[in-house]
């Protein structure tokens, strides 16, 4: 009894055994077969009759048909007339041209949704856009309206958000903007050197920064040359007779007045040795102008040559801002014109100037050109190398004279525009005479108001050189307008032609009114010409 107890597993493992074998092998002949007739029917090897009649020539045909839009069919090759795509070939069966009039009118009657930032191809259902999930619109292929307009109803047009405004008339100015840095007046800048060789031994603007005034001793220069030139100017001035026979009296005092002065002898310094008549081997360096000292390039015990420079004091009571403009805007602007400047490190406060000089060349390297700003720095709070962001009002269409109530009738320095008088006379800095501030394109009375086209700049849709509006000609029938574009500020756009003050214009939405237009297979921001007897369809 053991013994077959023993085997009967075995037996059935056996049995379960040949029978996977089995199943294996038909199915295996299954797959076999089906394989084996597919590629006999996709050579041709096995016919039907009704393959027969599905491959006849003369039971098939081709038509054309656009990958994006598959509603447009045509018989010949071509462009689509939605997006210009190349029309591909299609093979069509029987049936489909059994009642070609029930398909075209089946394809007409379907709705179509369409995405409004036009991600995707138009859909036949609604929902969201796959790409970027915005709800589908309903879309009226061809949408109404003429060959250069699209009727729009009120529902989608809410669906769209779309808002008008009139096209204005009136002065449009613009704003530019940019950057530069505050520096030195350079006219108000002295470097005291040293005007002979010598010694310092003693200096007393003891670091920069130091404000000092006009007159004020700086250093003490030990200097035996200087000495020996004093010496030699008291002999010459103690030898009155022997300066009497020889006639040269005046002239030997005046060279040797002259070469204390080339020594750095200030007149005042002069007439105290001649006074006192005793030379002095040490010289006090006075400062020429009050200021803050700005470089210091010695300290006490140095020796200096002739030239060498000891301090650099610069006077910052006015201050320049040098700008660089793009050559458009620096050519709409004038000498004399007031600019408004906010410091980097005074966030909030507003520093105005005037512009003193435009550079005539154009930078080869940064394409811009240098504008200077002449700023007066009340409360010293405007320090060289500090940064400022400057802006500049000028008339978006650019005009011959221009008015500002703080120059009409005055007079201006023609190198310090902050010099301005209501009389003729001298500029207390550089001397010259003032010039009346409408030689410089000032005029003393307002001007009339310019009557320039203005749309907002939401209005003008943009691609390349191409620019357009959509003007609202009557309610909800929106037509294309290619327009030429002047100057654009931050909220205007100067229209030069294309539209008329008055005229109602699309502000939003106006991409999605394009966007029907191209469904439509009109014209559109991207082509909008078409339509206009260019032979393009």
């Amino acid at each position: 009894m053991e013994p077959a107890h023993k085997s009967k597993p075995v037996l059935n493992r056996q049995w379960l055994r040949r029978i996977g074998f089995q199943c294996l092998a038909v199915l295996a002949t299954l797959i076999v077969g089906i394989v084996l007739i597919g590629f006999a029917q996709r050579v041709g090897w096995l016919r039907g009759a009704d393959s027969e009649s599905v491959a006849s020539p003369d039971s098939t045909t081709t038509e054309y048909t656009c990958p994006m839009h598959p509603e447009i069919r045509q018989d010949a090759p071509g462009k689509c007339p939605i997006c210009g795509m190349p029309l591909v070939p299609v093979a069509t069966s029987p049936a489909e041209h059994d009642h070609p009039e029930r398909t075209s009118e089946t394809a007409a009657d379907e709705a179509q949704y369409i995405c409004p930032m036009m991600c995707t191809p138009p859909h036949s259902e609604p929902g969201k856009c796959p790409v970027c999930a915005m709800p589908l619109v309903k879309a009226d292929i061809g949408g109404g309206g003429g060959e250069r307009s699209v009727a729009i109803d009120s529902y989608a047009r809410r669906i769209l958000g779309i808002r008008t405004a009139k096209a204005g008339s009136g002065e449009v100015f613009r704003t530019i903007r940019t950057v530069g840095e505050i520096a030195y007046d350079e006219e108000r800048v002295a470097t005291i050197a040293a005007y002979v060789d010598g010694r310092i031994e003693e200096m007393f603007a003891e670091y920069i920064g130091v404000k000092v005034a006009k007159g004020d001793d700086l250093a003490v220069l030990y200097s035996p040359q200087l000495y020996s030139a004093q010496v030699e100017y008291l002999s010459t001035r103690q030898t009155p007779a022997l300066n009497a026979l020889t006639g040269d009296s005046d002239r030997l005092n005046d060279v040797a007045e002259d070469n204390l002065s080339e020594f750095g002898m200030s007149k005042s310094q002069i007439d105290a040795l001649r006074s006192t008549s005793k030379a002095q081997k040490r010289l006090p360096i006075a400062s020429p102008i009050g200021g803050t000292v700005i470089e210091k390039h010695k300290v006490e015990g140095d020796y200096v040559k002739t030239g060498e420079a000891i301090y650099r004091v610069a006077d910052l009571s006015t201050v320049w801002l040098m700008l660089e403009l793009y050559p458009s805007d620096a050519s709409a602007v004038r000498f004399g014109q007031q600019v408004e400047a906010e410091i980097q490190s005074l966030p909030g406060e507003i520093y105005t100037g005037r512009i003193a000089f435009i550079d005539p060349m154009v930078d080869p390297m940064t394409r811009t050109v240098d504008v200077r700003v002449e700023m007066t720095n009340f409360d010293g709070r405007l320090k060289p190398g500090d940064y400022a962001t400057a802006t500049i009002r000028v008339p978006a269409v650019p005009r011959e004279k221009v008015y500002d109530p703080a120059l009409a009738g005055k007079w201006i320095s023609p190198m310090h525009p902050q010099i301005i008088r209501s009389e003729p006379g001298q500029c207390p800095i550089c001397g010259m005479n003032l010039v009346p501030t409408s030689e410089l394109g000032f005029v003393d009375e307002p001007l009339p108001e310019q009557e320039v086209v203005s749309v907002p700049r939401s209005a003008v849709l943009m691609a390349g050189d191409n620019s357009v509006v959509y003007v609202e000609t009557e309610p909800g029938v929106f037509e294309i307008r290619k327009v030429t574009l002047g100057q654009m500020t931050d909220e205007q756009a100067v229209i030069l032609d294309g539209i008329s003050a008055g005229e109602t214009v699309a502000t939003d939405g106006n991409f999605l009114i394009d966007s029907q237009m191209q469904l439509g297979g009109k014209p559109s921001l991207l082509d909008p010409s078409r339509g206009e007897g260019n032979g393009r369809n």
